[in-house]
């Protein structure tokens, strides 16, 4: 009997996974559904025998079948360049077991970070996150083992942990990945994160947009409810609002209130969901745990990246890019080796224009900066962000000015509105931009260019001092603004500005 191996997450979905399936189980082959391998360009992506064959369509099957379509083979899958060349941790699993099997899971490593953890006491588990370096994954990078003491030691009898899988920038899919490949992983870390800080109780807030992920999960904490018990975990929907992946807006969401950001402090870590000490991590966060409180897992994850950035990054590329799909390193790699060696360069062939990193509210970084090591520290020195990890590639035909106009659009559309800067900073910065690159001073004839301008008006400036307002809006903005929608969304404007003062009209 003869078993092919294919994804059963979204993407591959959605490349038509389900039809290429059938007609292996019509032929009379086993189908096993199992985890994507993350090489997005090739899905679906069949699996015979260790051997790979993609993208595949229903009417290639058959050549499959017959030990044809040499042109979609592409030899062993664990021993093409796109995986060797990853150190791959937190999505060690990925493509290799079936996302609900619990055998598949404890064959592989599945819960011994967590019974080593109970074998420890709470404290000594948080000692070994700190140890690890262990930032947050979700864009802060804050130190998650700081975070775990904080909430440990926060009175209250009622304490959460609640994972952040809102995962709405652009260009970003791990945490989705994860969450319909390898739950397990997730509900564990989230079961050592709980023993160490004392919290019964547990919440995975997902975007609605994620229905695979979801319904994944919820039979996953069915199946593993007696490996965590007693701690519980429910999975919380959410309406898709950007704003509530900002922690506190999604302690409202949570809450049943409206998703907007609440002033700090107090913290989540004292004050956070149902008004108890609650940890907040992001899905990447908890997932890499349980390798952590593998036997010397946190001083092998230590011992990987560069300066204060520890252990691996799943970075995902995405955007105008040949070989698209998520590749797990360690901190230190550089975008020239991301965009040209690993991804192939760009899908249309062009020159790369600007490389966004960080989704939506992440600097365009152009390519003289191509150079700069994936180190948090790096990017903040640079005015950019490492963020979640996404990286979108924009080749030559890209309108830098209409990129950064998306910005300010974008935050006025997703504001929460508690704050001004947010929300009267970003419109204001729509109708600047638009003023800029309408041309000098904003005239009658420039006002009738631009019909998307409600209340354009006549103001007089030239057209650098227009700039020197927008930049002085940007500066208010991200000093001013309550949460980071606001804060950053002055790094995709102002790097455009700076790197692309033609697409301004200049």
């Amino acid at each position: 009997m003869t078993v092919v191996r294919i994804s059963d997450d979204a993407l591959a979905l959605a490349c038509g996974a389900d039809a290429v399936a059938a007609v292996f189980a019509a032929a009379g082959w086993t189908v096993e559904r199992v985890s994507s391998w993350g090489m997005h360009w090739l899905e679906p992506l069949a699996e015979v025998n260790g051997i790979g064959w993609g993208p595949v369509t229903p009417d290639r099957v058959a050549e499959i079948i017959e030990g044809k379509a040499d042109d979609l083979c592409i030899g062993p899958i664990a021993a093409h360049p796109f995986i060797t060349g990853q150190q791959r941790l937190t999505f060690a699993r990925a493509g290799k077991t079936r996302p609900l099997s619990l055998e598949d899971y404890a064959a592989t490593g599945g819960w011994t970070g967590l019974n080593r953890a109970r074998g420890m006491s709470p404290a000594e588990v948080i000692e070994q996150v700190i140890a690890s370096g262990l930032r947050g994954r979700g864009g802060a990078g804050f130190p998650a083992g700081i975070k775990w003491r904080t909430v440990a030691g926060a009175p209250g009898e009622q304490k959460y942990v609640v994972c952040n899988a809102d995962e709405g920038d652009s260009g970003t899919f791990a945490d989705r990945m994860l969450m319909e490949g390898d739950p397990f992983q997730l509900i564990e870390g989230m079961a050592i994160a709980a023993y160490a800080v004392g919290a019964g109780q547990g919440y995975i807030y997902v975007r609605s947009e994620y229905p695979h992920a979801i319904a994944k999960l919820r039979k996953a904490i069915d199946l593993a409810a007696g490996h965590i018990a007693p701690f519980a975990i429910e999975v919380r929907v959410g309406a898709g609002a950007y704003v509530c992946g900002e922690e506190t807006s999604l302690l409202n969401s949570i809450e049943g209130k409206r998703g907007e950001v609440r002033a700090k402090p107090p913290l989540p870590a004292l004050k956070g969901l149902f008004g108890c000490p609650t940890v907040v991590n992001n899905v990447l966060t908890l997932a890499a745990i349980p390798h952590i409180l593998h036997e010397d897992g946190a001083s092998l994850y230590d011992n990987l990246g560069i300066a204060r950035s520890k252990g691996t990054m799943p970075i995902q590329l995405a955007g105008n890019i040949r070989h698209g799909g998520l590749y797990e390193t360690a901190f230190g790699i550089t975008l020239n080796r991301l965009i040209y060696e690993v991804g192939g360069g760009t899908q249309s062939g062009r020159p790369v224009k600007a490389v966004q990193v960080g989704g939506p509210l992440g600097a365009y970084i152009p390519p003289s900066q191509f150079d700069l090591p994936f180190d948090y520290e790096a990017y903040a020195a640079a005015n950019a962000l490492i963020g979640h990890g996404g990286v979108v590639v924009f080749d030559d035909s890209a309108d830098m000015g209409a990129q950064a106009r998306f910005a300010m659009e974008f935050c006025a559309a997703e504001s929460c509105g508690k704050c001004t800067p947010c929300r009267i900073g970003s419109t204001r910065g729509v109708e600047l931009i638009d003023r800029i690159r309408a041309g000098g001073k904003a005239g009658a004839d420039a006002v009738e260019a631009l019909p998307q301008m409600h209340n354009a008006r006549k103001t007089g400036r030239t057209r650098a001092e227009e700039i020197a307002l927008l930049e002085d809006l940007c500066e208010t903005m991200k000093d001013a603004s309550l949460c980071a929608l606001g804060g950053f969304t002055p790094y995709p404007v102002l790097s455009a500005l700076k790197h692309w003062p033609e697409d301004f009209g200049a």
